[in-house]
């Protein structure tokens, strides 16, 4: 959400923000907004103050026994009375409709961030590792999968539809051990504190994070107004809303494995086959409560966390940073990451890491204050994911087929998968 003061201040830098977007001139009409509010409110504060000098006023006259002009202000009193809950509900309904505009506006891109229209301007930032050689034709996760007998869609067709999968035996072990592999690194080695919150949130909540209320169609809703999670960054982040927080506990770092849900509501055709896009999946989440001047510090560090865990399975990636009209809605600036999948031959999103400024803690009217006790604004949030478990397990496989179509175990999963160190089909 944004500050209608600042933009009041520097509408000419919000519509050029707005503009490298890819989005109009929008600072004219929400002040346009504001100035009917603000002036509302200004009727509303003069007609209390004018009813409660009346009221005094009515006091001194009957202390005069001027039975005249106390009847007088009684009148005035009692139609000021009876216009103030119009006046009220006018007010109110122009704060609502400004605050309408306001949480329907992406978040400004950093000047850093690079101009560009989708995700074939983003820039190359950094590649770690390389591709690996086959004296085979690399297969799909999907062909892996289902050769192995513990990658099966149509079973999970019949049970919940398309874009579900039910993995077992190896398989499923596999991807318990890298969530778990994921969550012991960044809780032993990168400092982030382990979480396990609901998965079932409330309107509030997803509307402090942003999901709410442009991307309604992209979740599922219980039928009783539960919203599924999309990723643990709304429960996380929400854990700070309506708050003033220590600035001598900032940053806080946070981490949880969660199921995570979303429609796909704009995916149609893309992705039918396998893993890549799925209505549930499995992320290791990863979420900042940082001050200003913590901010993009804590990023690179969220990034190179993220980053750490693909290393150690010796996956392939690159990081690129995203340009301005392929940023999400909430963010100030944005890396992803993208691991190589041999069987696809091509990079593909296993984490995004976003630092989003004050943009979400003004949804969740999240602040800090300060040793001296004083609240000194609002906190700034980053999340990112730290990664994708089923990618993570889609890469994997992929990266560690052999020809016969088994799976190596990663060295660093040794320890997870009870000495399991080759996946095979089971006869």
């Amino acid at each position: 959400m944004h500050d209608i003061r600042w933009i009041r201040d520097n509408a000419q830098a919000f519509d050029r923000g707005l503009a490298r977007r890819g989005l109009e001139p929008l600072a004219q009409k929400l002040i346009g907004l504001d100035e009917t509010r603000r002036a509302l409110i200004t009727k509303l504060e003069q007609a209390l103050a004018r009813r409660n000098a009346a009221s005094k006023e009515i006091g001194q006259a009957k202390a005069k026994k001027d039975e005249t002009t106390a009847q007088t202000l009684m009148a005035e009193v009692a139609a000021l009375k009876e216009s103030m809950p119009a006046m009220e509900a006018a007010e109110k309904d122009a704060t609502a409709a400004l605050e309408k505009e306001l949480a329907q506006i992406p978040n400004l891109p950093l000047d850093e961030v690079p101009d560009g229209k989708d995700e074939h301007d983003n820039v190359e930032y950094r590649v770690w590792g390389r591709k690996r050689d086959y004296t085979f034709a690399p297969k799909q996760h999907f062909d892996l999968g289902e050769a192995l007998g513990m990658m099966d869609f149509e079973l999970a067709a019949k049970l919940s539809g398309a874009r579900f999968v039910v993995l077992q035996k190896g398989l499923a072990r596999l991807e318990r051990a890298l969530g778990q592999l994921f969550l012991d690194t960044h809780t032993g080695e990168n400092g982030y504190i382990e979480v396990n919150p609901p998965i079932l949130v409330r309107d509030d909540a997803m509307f402090g994070t942003a999901q709410l209320p442009k991307f309604a169609d992209d979740q599922f809703r219980t039928t009783n107004d539960f919203w599924l999670i999309p990723t643990a960054e709304v429960p996380l982040t929400n854990l700070v809303r309506e708050s003033i927080v220590d600035e001598d506990k900032l940053p806080m770092r946070l981490t949880a494995c969660t199921p995570c849900f979303r429609a796909e509501a704009g995916a149609a055709g893309k992705d039918t086959r396998g893993m890549i896009r799925q209505h549930q999946f499995t992320k290791v989440e990863l979420v900042s409560i940082t001050t200003p001047e913590q901010a993009l510090a804590e990023h690179e560090r969220m990034l190179e966390s993220a980053e750490k865990v693909l290393q150690k399975l010796d996956l392939h990636y690159r990081v690129v940073t995203l340009c301005t009209g392929d940023m999400g809605f909430a963010s100030r600036k944005t890396y992803d990451i993208e691991v190589w999948l041999p069987g696809q031959n091509m990079f593909r999103e296993i984490s995004s890491c976003s630092v989003c400024g004050d943009f979400q803690a003004r949804r969740m009217n999240a602040r800090y204050r300060g040793k001296d006790g004083k609240v000194k604004g609002y906190v700034h949030t980053l999340n990112g994911s730290g990664v994708a478990v089923g990618r993570a397990l889609i890469a994997v496989m992929e990266t560690y087929q052999q020809a016969d179509g088994s799976i190596v175990v990663p060295d660093a999963l040794a320890s997870y998968m009870g000495g399991l160190k080759v996946i095979e089909r089971v006869t």
